[in-house]
Formats: structure tokens, C-alpha cells, sequence
């Protein structure tokens, strides 16, 4: 099935009980055993089926078997948020201590779980110079555990070499853990070109109505952590608090997911609520074609903006001239993120003024929302990063990033329009200041 079909028909036929083919709100905490007996296979993972709300639930269910199916992974994980999934996905690699190899173009609070937060738990985040392969390979060591990137980076628009990244980490015996929330399943499936887990924030483009936080964590279900054993341990020994179960002996391809759930999910409880479960539900039934306008206006906002003498720069990798153009065509099929920066003339001074007088366009720090949005990440997002950090993640004090919504392009531009004539007639008027005082 095709992304269109995946998104309104994905993981649910119809409920068996009612025959109702809207999925149901199962607002529920616990469920029934048959015997004691039953109980027990259950919490000891060997047999299916739904035993407390924490570790899965029906209306989630559905929503993790969708979000697999668009990525084109064997099994997912939702949680309650994006950063939750990351938080996830790198303890279950590096539980035992290692580090993560990363690109430098990071969404500032995953660089803080990285640089600061992880370490305390003696996961080490390395960051590499740039986000080519050979300057990621160059920090792997017998303690690395994975390597990440943002398929996008937000808000650097790089976008990354999926292929040549998953060919270094796996020369070396570790996955590619890819966050693909700026993409989206729509735009690429990263386990297509060789990535080994995918970390989305459902929040975003996935939900796109800005109403409904979650995350999900897909399994590609091609790394094998069996043969890598030595460096991964955790999934193939016995597990005690399971009575010994063996991840990779039981679940097999899904056995980086049914640990994340079995040992995460159950004993920290980022839980993804039913309710949420649901809306995000009704938000991925029109993500294709939501993401149709985004990009389609998100050109056309790039291509006015670069024609604007109020606009000093445009980093927008739909540009053929611009250095990932080659990597739109091949990762994202020639569609480029509706993720753009760029800075107006006046420098920090002038872009604030451009941000304060927007009108249409929301300031706030959400991604992929219906809704045309615009953010400063140097003073929100990437606030906890240095200046230097901030360079290295394509963040510059005056730089600007739009989401890019979908509404009528035309409003889109007025609005962008009427604020770059406020941030002009601010520069005029400052400047004649400064010429009165001297």
C-alpha cells in the first residue's frame, strides 16, 4: 500500500467486538486474565496479548502498527514525546556505558540530552566536525554504541547522507539511529537506505495540528545485535528480571523494541495516553496530503524570501544551488522540507523586529503544524547551547526559522511581507536616531 493508504487504513481493519472501523478509545488501565496461568505468560512475554496500560494498550497498538507500516519497519514503540523516544532509544544501546557518534546539526534539547544529561548516566554523546561519514567515523571506538542523525536537522535544513552514515556505523558493528521528524515518513523512510532504528516526534508533521504531543521509536528489524553480541550484550544474554528470556532468541527482529517496552517503557512509564493515541490517529489519516501543501508553499515562501532585497539570506535546501540539493533528490525525492531559515537585513535587531510584527504566522517553537509558525531558536530552542555549540548546530544569533503551514500561500506572504516593511521602517527609524545624535 502506498503512504495515502497506509495512513487511513495502517494496523486496524475494524473492532471485533463492534465491527466500528474508527479506531476506539480503549481508556483503559488494566485488563482481565483468564487464570492465573494466563497472568503469568503475559508478564513473562510469552504469550500476546494486553495486561496494564503502561506497557501497551489497544488504541496505542493501532497507532504504533501504523507508524511502522509508513516507516517500513517490522515494530514500533509510541510514547509520550520525541524526546522521550531519544531518550529511549539511546539507553537501549548504551545501558551498559559507551557513546554515541553524532552529527553537530542537532534540535537543541537533543543536543542538551547528549552533551549534558546522558553523561550523568555514563552515556558520552561525541560529536563529529561536520555531518559527512568519514568525520562520524573518525570517532568510533570499541565503546561507541550508535551513531545519530537528524535526517533534517533542525533548524540547520541539512540534509543527511542516510547511506553513507549507516555504511560507517555498520563497517564498524553499530546501527544508525536516524530522528526523522522533519522529514516524516512522507517525505523519507530512512530505513529504505540502510538506517537501523528511527526516532520520530509524532507531535509534529505526524499529528500537525498542534494539539497532541507523542513519540515513536521504529525498528527496522535488520541490525543484528545476535552476531554483535560482544558490544551489545543486552540483547541476546538472558534477562534476569525476565526469568531469563533472550530479546533476540524471542522476538527476533523486533527484539530492539520489545526491550525498549519491556524494560523501558514498563519501569520509567513515558506512556502514551489512549486519548492521545487517538488524535494523533486523526492527524496521521491526512499527513500525506497535508504535507503536499507544506511543500508546496514552503517553495514558494523560499523563492520570495530569496527575491526580498529586505531579506539578507535563504537557507533552503530546495535551491539547486545549495549544497544538499543533490541529497533532496535522492533521500526526499526532489521535495524539500517546508523547514526553512533565513535572516532579514539588520542583522539580530532587524530580525526581531521582522518577529515581533508577524501577525498570521504563530511565535512559538513547534515544527510541522497546519499552521504557519516561526521561532528564534538562539534565544528559545538552542538557548542552553553556547555560542560556539550554536555555530556548530547552523544556529546564528539573527537567523529565523519558518515552519512553512497550510494555509493559502497568498495570506502566507502577506503576512510576511507587512513584517519585513516593520523591520525596515525600524531600521529607517534607528538610523535616524543615531544621525540626530550626532
Amino acid at each position: 500500500m502506498r503512504n495515502e493508504t497506509i495512513a487511513i487504513h495502517g494496523g486496524f481493519d475494524q473492532d471485533p467486538a463492534t465491527k466500528a472501523v474508527a479506531v476506539p478509545i480503549y481508556q483503559n488501565v488494566a485488563y482481565a486474565f483468564d487464570s492465573a496461568d494466563h497472568g503469568a505468560a503475559l508478564f513473562n512475554l510469552e504469550e500476546d496479548g494486553y495486561r496494564y496500560s503502561r506497557i501497551s494498550n489497544p488504541t496505542v497498538a493501532v497507532l504504533e502498527r501504523r507508524v511502522a507500516a509508513l516507516h517500513g519497519g517490522v515494530a514500533a514503540l509510541a510514547v509520550a514525546s520525541g524526546q522521550a523516544a531519544l531518550h529511549y532509544a539511546f539507553a537501549n544501546v548504551a545501558d551498559r556505558g559507551g557513546n554515541i557518534v553524532s552529527v553537530p546539526q542537532l534540535y537543541g534539547t537533543t543536543h542538551t540530552l547528549l552533551a549534558h544529561v546522558l553523561p550523568r548516566q555514563g552515556i558520552t554523546g561525541r560529536f563529529a566536525a561536520s555531518d559527512r561519514a568519514d568525520d562520524l567515523g573518525a570517532l568510533i571506538d570499541g565503546d561507541t554504541r550508535a551513531v545519530f542523525c537528524e535526517s533534517i536537522g533542525n533548524p540547520a535544513g541539512n540534509v543527511a547522507d542516510i547511506a553513507e552514515l549507516a555504511a560507517v556505523a555498520h563497517r564498524h558493528g553499530v546501527p544508525l539511529i536516524v530522528d526523522n521528524t522533519v522529514a516524516s515518513p512522507i517525505l523519507q523512510k530512512p530505513i529504505a537506505f540502510g538506517a537501523d532504528i528511527v526516532v520520530e516526534s509524532l507531535t509534529k508533521f505526524m499529528g500537525g495540528h498542534g494539539t497532541t504531543m507523542g513519540g515513536a521509536i521504529i525498528d527496522g528489524g535488520q541490525f543484528d545485535w545476535a552476531a554483535n553480541a560482544a558490544r551489545f550484550p543486552a540483547f541476546s544474554e538472558p534477562d534476569a528480571s525476565y526469568h531469563g528470556l533472550s530479546y533476540t532468541g524471542h522476538f527476533g527482529q523486533t527484539a530492539f523494541v520489545a526491550r525498549c517496552r519491556s524494560v523501558y517503557q514498563r519501569t520509567t512509564g513515558a506512556v502514551l495516553a489512549p486519548l492521545s493515541a487517538f488524535m494523533l490517529l486523526q492527524g496521521i489519516e491526512t499527513v500525506a496530503l497535508r504535507v503536499e501543501r507544506h511543500v508546496e508553499n514552503g517553495a514558494a515562501v523560499a523563492a520570495y524570501l530569496r527575491r526580498d532585497p529586505r531579506v539578507e539570506w535563504v537557507n533552503y535546501a530546495g535551491f539547486p544551488d545549495h549544497p544538499d540539493h543533490a541529497r533532496v533528490q535522492k533521500y526526499l525525492g526532489g521535495r524539500a522540507s517546508s523547514l526553512l531559515t533565513f535572516g532579514v537585513r539588520g542583522g539580530l535587531e532587524g530580525g526581531k523586529r521582522f518577529y515581533d510584527a508577524l501577525r498570521l504566522v504563530k511565535r512559538l517553537v513547534n515544527i510541522g503544524d497546519a499552521k504557519s509558525l516561526a521561532c528564534h531558536p538562539a534565544s528559545t530552542t538552542h538557548r542552553q547551547m553556547t555560542a560556539s555549540e550554536q555555530r556548530g548546530a547552523g544556529v546564528t544569533p539573527e537567523l529565523i526559522r519558518l515552519s512553512v503551514g497550510i494555509e493559502h500561500i497568498a495570506d502566507i506572504l502577506a503576512d510576511l511581507d507587512q513584517a519585513l516593511d516593520a523591520a525596515e521602517s525600524g531600521r529607517a527609524d534607528l538610523g535616524a536616531r543615531r544621525l540626530a545624535s550626532e
